[in-house]
């Protein structure tokens, strides 16, 4: 059984996200989401104004059929050590020294990494800013 696991906030979960879910899932049979917890989130970014809380935005992550196991996690090249996995997913805007590092040891474990393109027209800022409009 080959494992993906991919990582995000997920906190203004869209059909973005879902495709995320989808397109990750077409590389192996079980799909591992790590969701990142929100102490982390408001530690780095204390302007930042979450919706929901870890549990409830795991919660609706583990809802999607294409999602099969879902963690929180709080740093991201600290979670592709703690998981089994095969196949780390990613996006192309997630590139930050952390992901730099998890791709690092990704490479260096045998691990694939696979970026895959964002979904066109939709994103958790245009969404906001959406919000706003209404």
């Amino acid at each position: 059984m080959k494992k993906i696991l991919t990582v995000g906030v997920y906190d203004l979960l869209h059909i973005g996200h879902v495709e995320v879910f989808r397109r990750a899932k077409q590389y192996g049979d079980y799909l591992t989401v790590a969701v990142q917890d929100s102490e982390v989130i408001l530690k780095y970014k204390p302007e930042a104004k979450m919706v929901y809380t870890t549990e409830e935005r795991c919660y609706m992550v583990k809802s999607i059929r294409y999602v099969d196991n879902v963690v929180v996690y709080r740093d991201v090249s600290d979670i592709v050590k703690e998981v089994d996995f095969d196949v780390f997913v990613k996006g192309p805007d997630q590139t930050h020294e952390g992901f730099q590092k998890a791709v690092r040891w990704c490479e260096e474990n045998g691990k694939e990494v696979v970026v895959l393109p964002r979904t066109e027209g939709v994103s958790s800022s245009w969404l906001k800013e959406t919000i706003k409009k209404m």
